[in-house]
This record gives C-alpha cells, sequence and structure tokens, in this order.
C-alpha cells in the first residue's frame, strides 16, 4: 500500500494527541536544566580570547615601527571592528527573537563589518611591515572581533535566563 508523506486538512484534523501525556510532562526545574545557560568555561575562555586578542593588537602596536598616525588608525580600526561585529550579533540574534530590527540598522551593521574588514586588509597589504607582522595584526584582529561576539552572546543569554529564573 503506498502511503503519501504529507497529509490533508482532513487526515491533520483526525490525529488526536491523548491530553494525559502532556499533563504528565513536567517543565524543567531551571532554565539550565535545559543546557540553554553558557557555561562559566565558554564564558571565560571567551573573555580571555578577547582579551588576549585585544591586548596582543595594541602590544604589537606599540611595538610596531609604524607612524603614529598609522598606529591610531590600526587602533580605531579594532575599535571600529569590534563594535561593527557587536551590533551585526545584536541585530541577527534581535530577528531570531522576534524583537523588531530596521532594515537600515541591520544592513548597516553588515556594511560596517564589512568595511572594517576590509579596511584592515587593504591597510595591511599596503603597509611598510613584515608579512609575520601583518599576519600576527590579522589574527589578533580575527581573534578579537570573534571573541567579542562570543562575549556578547554569552552576557545577553545570561542576562535572558536570569530573568526567567
Amino acid at each position: 500500500m503506498k502511503q503519501d508523506v504529507f497529509m490533508t486538512e482532513e487526515q491533520n484534523e483526525d490525529i488526536i494527541v491523548p491530553s494525559k501525556k502532556i499533563k504528565e510532562m513536567k517543565p524543567k526545574e531551571k532554565w539550565n536544566d535545559l543546557g540553554l545557560k553558557p557555561t562559566a568555561t565558554f564564558v571565560g575562555v571567551a573573555w580571555i580570547c578577547l582579551g588576549v586578542g585585544l591586548i596582543s593588537y595594541c602590544i604589537g602596536l606599540w611595538n610596531s615601527t609604524m607612524l603614529l598616525s598609522e598606529k591610531g588608525f590600526y587602533f580605531t580600526l579594532i575599535l571600529f571592528g569590534l563594535f561593527s561585529v557587536i551590533s551585526v550579533q545584536k541585530c541577527v540574534r534581535d530577528r531570531v527573537e522576534g524583537i523588531e530590527v530596521t532594515d537600515i540598522y541591520y544592513g548597516i551593521s553588515w556594511f560596517t563589518t564589512i568595511c572594517s574588514v576590509a579596511l584592515l586588509l587593504i591597510g595591511l597589504r599596503n603597509a611598510d611591515i613584515s608579512l609575520s607582522e601583518k599576519g600576527f595584526f590579522g589574527m589578533c584582529y580575527i581573534l578579537a572581533n570573534f571573541a567579542a561576539v562570543a562575549v556578547q552572546k554569552n552576557t545577553r543569554d545570561t542576562k535572558l535566563l536570569s530573568k526567567m529564573d
């Protein structure tokens, strides 16, 4: 006998869910029991990665032989990048949770994130520093930006779940 994978509306209405099974299900005691709360290890690692990426980047700038104006450009660039990726993360998360985010702010957040990475790549491509220094700055930049997203996610999850407990 051949069965269709999809059901019609009439077939769908014929399905009866026993009410006893639904009543017997008990909610979890705490939200942490659902595995939604970030672990202390994950929170700690995210903060450590943010600190390592940002501090290493700044130490590299301090010790580089670039002009002061170039150092200022790269320092401003990491601050710009950190703010941009946090804005993107917040917009994406708000939309997933059904919180209204204007299309213009969402677009600007993505645009500034892409611009910050593009400016870093263009700046490092044209910088008069060794290839290993260029790689160092690029890796620290990406590490700090990725960690900033994780820290913001953890902070938001922890705050949201603490309100629900």
